[in-house]
């Protein structure tokens, strides 16, 4: 009777450890999605308008949409540098 608990019980683990898997894979693409995604933003606030007329009135060039996107995405960069930079010290090490 105790292999059968010992047979259950890791089997558990085993499905535990396959949920905690996908949360951390789902996890690890949110984290590299974000600089795409405000990338993507800031072109298309660009080429569809969306942006305000204060850049014709004198206004700041940082003002508006756009760069704010732009910065957004500068600023969640880290993690695909992070990403590079291991895949070059794994092509090093070969």
């Amino acid at each position: 009777m105790s292999e059968t608990q010992a047979v259950t019980r890791g089997s558990a683990s085993n499905s535990r450890d396959n949920g905690t898997t996908a949360i951390i894979s789902a996890a690890d693409f949110l984290y590299l999605a974000a600089a795409p995604t405000f990338a993507i933003m800031a072109l298309l606030t660009s080429v569809f308008g969306g942006g305000s007329l204060d850049a014709l009135c004198g206004a700041s060039p940082l003002s508006g949409m756009v760069p704010m996107y732009l910065l957004m995405s500068a600023f969640h960069l880290a993690p695909w540098l992070k990403l590079l930079s291991q895949r070059r010290n794994s092509v090093r090490r070969c």
